[in-house]
């Protein structure tokens, strides 16, 4: 093996190893999200741009939508961290029992709904994309959406 590849593959592990333990899934997670929302944005540009339909104000209802997923992700954890403080102080919560995790789910659903909208963009640059791509897209939404229907029942 080259000795750089092997120096990058290195490092690479080691960057990831160090993020896994500072900050552990849930770290990986945001860091998904905010790099799906980036790519949707960058690519709604370039499919605006490329069928000259770019507008500042299209791309700043974007900036805004982008804005209003971070307060509610930031909602959700605030409502997260608010329930396990009561639980821990023994409070009876009936809605809940056991961990709460409306933060991840959060995450999870901005995440696969902006990958589709990314999807969505691609097919406006290329004019096709793979089928089972954007089914499986579909399907992981719609997992993530029983979730949280069965988190409501469960209440």
């Amino acid at each position: 093996m080259d000795d750089n590849a092997f120096a990058v593959k290195l490092a690479l592990t080691g960057v990831i190893a160090a993020g896994t333990a500072i900050w552990g899934w849930f770290g990986w997670l945001v860091l998904l999200w905010a790099a799906s929302m980036a790519l949707d944005y960058g690519t709604g540009t370039l499919a605006a741009l490329k069928n000259h339909e770019w507008s500042s104000k299209i791309a700043r209802e974007g900036l805004w939508h982008k804005g209003g997923m971070i307060l509610v992700v930031a909602v959700a954890a605030l409502t997260d961290l608010a329930v396990t403080l009561i639980l821990r102080l023994g409070i009876p919560f009936a809605p809940v029992r056991g961990s709460v995790a409306l933060t991840a789910l959060a995450l999870a659903w901005y995440t696969l709904t902006e990958l589709g909208s990314t999807l969505e963009n691609a097919a406006r640059i290329t004019r096709r994309v793979p089928s089972c791509l954007t089914r499986f897209l579909k399907a992981a939404s719609d997992a993530v959406d029983r979730e949280e229907a069965d988190d409501g029942e469960r209440a």
